[in-house]
């Protein structure tokens, strides 16, 4: 499907085309669930445009992965396997080899610190909004596992890269602290 008319005045009336055709409301659980991984899509964007070359390339792997994913959601009842098992090893791999360089964690720790390391974190957060909206849809309808498999283990990703960016800019993690 590729998009010729952006303007097509559907949608004034609160309802949405899924990618099937069906008129569904704009507040519907599905679209709230495209929107939510639509939002991802663009802090990760945001994240990707001030990354060193690789990680801009992995970054931009993981938004093609979440169109994919946005792709599958849309045509509802259909089997396309857009998003790839293989990704979720990709991302298990990636996990592993950056905790590797990482020393290990002894508390919870703040998010913050670098520009990249931030838009990251917020990466992350909006990675757990989408899993809980996609659980809710999940609630209504069948769907592939993997699809939250996904979304967990890029969440775990996106928390353990923002380690890796703070340690290679030389900024300090702060915990948490829980006396104060």
């Amino acid at each position: 499907m590729r998009i010729s008319k952006v303007t097509t005045k559907k949608g004034d009336n609160g309802q949405t085309d899924l990618g099937t055709g069906q008129r569904v409301p704009k507040n519907h659980i599905r679209i709230q669930t495209l929107g939510s991984l639509d939002h991802l899509n663009s802090i990760i964007g945001w994240a990707a445009s001030i990354a060193v070359p690789q990680l801009k390339k992995d970054l931009e792997s993981i938004q093609q992965d979440l169109f994919n994913l946005g792709g599958e959601l849309s045509l509802p009842d259909s089997d396309l396997n857009l998003l790839k098992d293989e990704r979720i090893l990709w991302l298990e791999s990636g996990i592993e080899q950056l905790n590797r360089e990482l020393p290990p964690l002894k508390e919870f720790i703040l998010p913050g610190g670098s520009e990249l390391s931030c838009r990251i974190q917020i990466a992350r957060t909006e990675c757990r909004n989408v899993e809980r909206d996609l659980v809710s849809l999940r609630n209504e309808v069948e769907m592939n596992d993997n699809y939250l498999v996904y979304l967990n283990r890029l969440s775990d990703y996106l928390f353990v890269l923002a380690r890796k960016v703070q340690s290679m800019t030389n900024n300090p993690e702060i915990h948490w602290d829980y006396k104060k």
